[in-house]
């Protein structure tokens, strides 16, 4: 199987290594194939992909939409390293407020599965990175949100200092300030 899928600690997140083929040449590796990822609780069709490129410092999150336009994502660094993080923001959920932080890397291959009712977000480690993920939904403006990257009480570590943050991403509200109504109701999600 040219796919290892790991379960992280917070229900739905699933790390991805794709089996690197290298030679004299270079190296070839697949992204996405989906029985193989259907088959390891991966089921959803992504309809969008998406590519950023960042300079070091950069903070980009943490962003989710809302229903009924929530996304799932596929995230990977096609140059750089970054840490990646998400959320749980499902209301219902046993980890609700907790988050995972994980470096994925242009050098690894290694991606990470986000399912709906996360909000995600990165920071760039490397002097640039380049980073692409396909999502479940399409960009959906009047379902835009998003949490600060910054709430003291997800006590996220960035692993960085003085980010370059967006105008709007610095105007987030804390995770206790948004208002239930938008924040997903996964009841699945009960750990």
């Amino acid at each position: 199987m040219p796919f290892e899928f790991k379960k992280a600690s917070l229900e739905g997140i699933i790390l991805i290594q794709p089996r690197r083929f290298s030679d004299t040449r270079g190296s070839f590796e697949e992204c996405y194939h989906l029985r193989d990822f259907a088959a390891h609780s991966i089921p959803d069709a992504f309809v969008q992909d998406n590519t950023s490129f960042s300079i070091k410092n950069t903070i980009r999150g943490l962003h989710f939409q809302k229903a009924p336009h929530g996304q799932a994502k596929l995230v990977k660094v096609l140059a750089g390293r970054v840490l990646d993080v998400a959320v749980d923001i499902r209301e219902k959920s046993n980890t609700y407020g907790q988050h995972i932080a994980v470096e994925i890397s242009s050098d690894t291959g290694n991606m990470i599965y986000i399912p709906e009712g996360f909000a995600h977000g990165f920071s760039v480690l490397s002097d640039s990175a380049i980073v692409h993920y396909k999502t479940t939904s399409y960009y959906h403006p009047d379902s835009e949100a998003g949490v600060s990257y910054q709430d003291p009480e997800l006590g996220i570590d960035w692993k960085i200092t003085d980010p370059f943050v967006s105008p709007k991403d610095s105007e987030l509200p804390l995770l206790r300030e948004l208002k239930p109504s938008i924040l997903p109701k996964d009841a699945a999600a009960q750990s």
